[in-house]
């Protein structure tokens, strides 16, 4: 809730500044509105509690009641919540609230089209730390409504050797080594490979988990039975939604997807007085 919390203060901050000089000229104080959020689109929803905080920061007199919960799939027409209060306050939250939940629904509607592709497969699509700089608690928050599954957090919750730490390490087989001596036990230890070669090496390192980078469809098959369940697979590099399916019948455990989170494109949401 903190990371709510700070978030949502930084952009009203942001947003509204020394004061919101259009609301101050135009509406008398203490006006009272009621407004609709409306869903212009079809989507799944992500992030309705987000924008209500949004609302309580600025005044917790404010109400607001959703009508649909996160995770629902929504129809274009639909009315997601309705908020009542001082319409100032109403018009200096609505462009943050908006901001936030639209991107949120976005990132959750885009995951759940991917887990679509791979129904009936024994793949799973996770996303990756290519997230929006400060709003990487509510990407990944969508990532999971939207039915995906969420990768490492940050630096500190999971090891994952690229090939920028083999090559400064002075190998996978040295770095793989070095992980295990300090990491906790209760982390796995992925290695990033960009070939078969190097499957092999990550496997006799005994890596955890081995990334298989930008690989054709013909090498992740050929790599997923080399590693013949002695360590989770993950696919990764340039995945879409055309390839997401082909990938995912090669046999690997994961696949990643970054477009989750640097481009998945923000949803149609109103706010409109009544």
């Amino acid at each position: 809730m903190f990371e709510i919390d700070r978030i949502v203060r930084t952009a009203l901050q942001e947003d509204i500044g020394l004061g919101d000089i259009t609301t101050q000229a135009t509406i008398a104080p203490g006006t009272v509105a009621r407004a609709e959020l409306v869903a212009k689109q079809d989507f799944v929803l992500a992030g309705i509690d987000v924008a209500r905080e949004v609302f309580n920061v600025l005044d917790a007199s404010v109400a607001f009641e959703k009508l649909r919960e996160d995770g629902g799939h929504v129809q274009r027409g639909d009315v997601l919540a309705w908020i009542k209060g001082e319409a100032g306050v109403l018009l200096q939250g609505e462009r943050v609230a908006l901001n936030l939940l639209q991107r949120m629904s976005g990132i959750a509607t885009h995951a759940a089209a991917f887990v679509k592709e791979l129904e009936g497969t024994t793949a799973a699509v996770v996303d990756t730390r290519k997230t929006t700089p400060g709003l990487r608690v509510l990407e990944k928050y969508a990532v999971r409504t939207g039915g995906g599954r969420n990768h490492r957090t940050s630096l500190y919750d999971g090891v994952l050797i690229k090939e920028n730490h083999v090559a400064a390490a002075g190998g996978i087989a040295v770095a793989v080594a070095r992980a295990r001596e300090t990491a906790p036990h209760t982390l796995r230890i992925e290695v990033e490979t960009r070939n078969l070669a190097e499957v092999e090496e990550a496997l006799a390192a005994g890596a955890d988990v081995i990334m298989l980078d930008n690989m054709d469809l013909d090498t992740l098959r050929q790599a997923v039975d080399l590693v013949d369940g002695q360590a989770l697979t993950e696919a990764s590099g340039g995945v879409t939604l055309d390839t997401v399916r082909g990938i995912a019948e090669t046999g690997v455990d994961l696949i990643s997807v970054g477009a989750l989170t640097h481009s998945s494109p923000a949803v149609d949401i109103s706010m409109l007085f009544q």
